[in-house]
């Protein structure tokens, strides 16, 4: 750290203290060339996850958004609200460890159409029917047939395998 007064690049830390708040650390440092005292705080650069809509506009990631959202979808449903955190944490960490820094909202969906699927399959076609914007009956008929389908595979590999 460069001396304010001096300009010399050497000091040691004479006390440390973490904020009351816990976003910083203050730090009393002594100049080794001048021997005078001076402050320093360090605090974490925060740069946020974007996360980038359909439409092209780009929001910050909010894991609040996205619980809130599972927990529509999940309403009257046996599912805990550990199981919806878990998918929020699943959710958060692949944002986290996009590249750039952000992620689009059909990745996102995707992730968490997935999770649903495994878990409640009521929850999953109330998630879709607003995540994939279903226009008309008929596409909500055809993601329904779809899962009945995709059960009935289940069901069949679950036999195979008993006998």
């Amino acid at each position: 750290m460069k001396c304010p007064f001096c300009g010399f690049l050497e000091d040691k830390v004479v006390d440390s203290r973490e904020s009351k708040d816990g976003d910083s650390i203050r730090r009393r440092r002594e100049c080794l060339e001048c021997n005078r005292r001076f402050t320093s705080y360090e605090r974490i650069d925060e740069i946020p996850y974007m996360v980038v809509k359909k439409d092209g506009k780009r929001e910050a990631f909010d894991r609040n958004k996205i619980l809130a959202g599972l927990l529509r979808a999940c309403e009257k449903r046996p599912i805990s609200v550990g199981q919806l955190e878990s998918i929020v944490d699943e959710v958060e960490k692949t944002v986290q460890d996009s590249p750039d820094r952000e992620l689009s909202t059909s990745v996102i969906g995707k992730i968490i159409m997935k999770s649903l699927k495994q878990l409640d399959k009521v929850a999953y076609v109330r998630f879709a029917s607003v995540y994939l914007e279903f226009e008309d009956v008929s596409e909500f008929m055809t993601e329904l047939k779809y899962l009945v389908r995709s059960r009935d595979k289940e069901v069949e590999k679950k036999a195979k395998v008993k006998k």
